[in-house]
């Protein structure tokens, strides 16, 4: 354990005090840290409200049961059912709610499996003795603009099983696992190990706030969210038009190999995946606004589901401020984006290289990816 751990300060020494790179990377280092100096101070500051508005919620509700102070208002009534709706239905808006006298009246258009988990949560609201059913059940909704669109709900499930976990919920969910990692580990056998890995896994759950189908690559296109942006100097008009032509994205995208437009509006996408094995998958533009923005999904199977929205934004100076969001969903999920980190293949850092490269291919007319030069005109021919 000695040498080891005098190999790895040796290396960390050779790392920061090399003659040619050691300054920039000690500046990375103080610049990283000083980063995580203020996520820590805004996280501990988003926990600690949280904690106290749970703290006065618990509070008040007890206070309610053991002092009741008579019927509320209706008005009251029917706020309380509306911050219910929206977690038990898909088209809240769609739904009117009326109280009075500890009668709740509700009216408007809902899906037909909507029913009766909406009427329950209602039925549980305090101060209401009675629901009262107007509904119109929309069995045809691609013939109603109100039940159309809309995603839906996990219902009223407890914070730890819904997708999202509040910000306290995830420090007692952490705090929890690490003891029971420990505890599992302390033990040395097999119910230990179970326990173990049951904590790391839950732990994982806690650090990262994604479902575990996200987690192992299971949850759709967005287990891994990625975002930045970069000003061009260049009208809006030439670099939404070269953006707007997925097949230049090679020119500039070290990572991406192959773009090519096929059949019905599907294009075609080849990259380099974890350890330079390659994927593949297909996908459509889902909104084109000229010179303000362009979307685009992957198909359903695709090997790497993926999502990405491109905002461009004219500035006063004429310049073009492009904002990038990209969701995706990588083998094995959030765990196999932090393998492949750990690999070197970080994409947040790809995609700060891959802006400069495209930065220099707009202004300047030409760039440097995969080894090659690479120049405006050639992609213009």
């Amino acid at each position: 354990m000695g040498a080891v751990a005098a190999g790895m300060a040796g290396a960390v020494t050779m790392y920061l005090l090399d003659p040619q790179q050691g300054r920039r990377r000690r500046a990375l280092v103080r610049d990283k840290a000083v980063r995580a100096g203020h996520e820590a101070s805004d996280a501990t500051g988003v926990v600690a409200r949280d904690m106290a508005h749970r703290a006065w919620g618990f509070l008040a509700e007890l206070r309610g049961r053991l002092l009741p102070g008579g019927t509320p208002t209706p008005r009251r009534t029917e706020e309380r059912a509306r911050a219910i709706l929206g977690r038990v239905v898909s088209h809240p808006g769609a739904i009117t709610v009326n109280a009075q006298n500890g009668r709740l009246v509700v009216s408007g258009y809902i899906l037909e499996r909507e029913v009766d988990p909406l009427l329950n949560a209602l039925r549980s609201v305090p101060g209401v003795q009675e629901v009262e059913n107007r509904l119109e059940v929309g069995h045809q909704p691609e013939h109603m603009p109100s039940l159309q669109g809309g995603r839906r709900r996990p219902g009223l499930v407890p914070d730890i099983f819904q997708r999202r976990m509040a910000p306290a919920t995830r420090l007692l969910l952490g705090a929890g696992s690490t003891a029971l990692t420990l505890y599992g580990l302390g033990r040395r056998d097999l119910p230990g190990g179970v326990l173990a890995t049951l904590g790391l896994v839950t732990g994982v759950r806690a650090a990262t706030n994604l479902d575990y189908r996200n987690l192992v690559g299971l949850g759709g296109r967005e287990a891994v969210r990625i975002q930045n942006a970069i000003e061009i100097d260049a009208p809006v008009e030439d670099v939404f038009d070269f953006l707007r032509h997925f097949e230049n994205y090679p020119r500039f995208m070290h990572h991406i190999r192959q773009v090519r437009q096929g059949e019905n509006g599907v294009w075609h996408w080849e990259a380099d995946g974890p350890l330079g094995i390659g994927v593949s998958w297909d996908a459509v533009v889902t909104r084109l606004e000229p010179n303000r923005r362009i979307s685009w999904k992957s198909l359903p199977g695709s090997e790497v589901g993926n999502t990405g929205t491109l905002w461009f934004e004219p500035t006063a100076d004429g310049k073009t401020r492009v904002h990038v969001l990209m969701g995706y969903n990588p083998p094995a999920g959030a765990v196999g984006h932090a393998v492949a980190v750990l690999l070197g293949a970080d994409p947040r850092r790809q995609m700060d290289e891959d802006l400069v490269r495209l930065q220099s291919l707009i202004e300047r007319g030409k760039t440097s990816a995969k080894g090659q030069q690479v120049t405006r005109e050639e992609i213009a021919r």
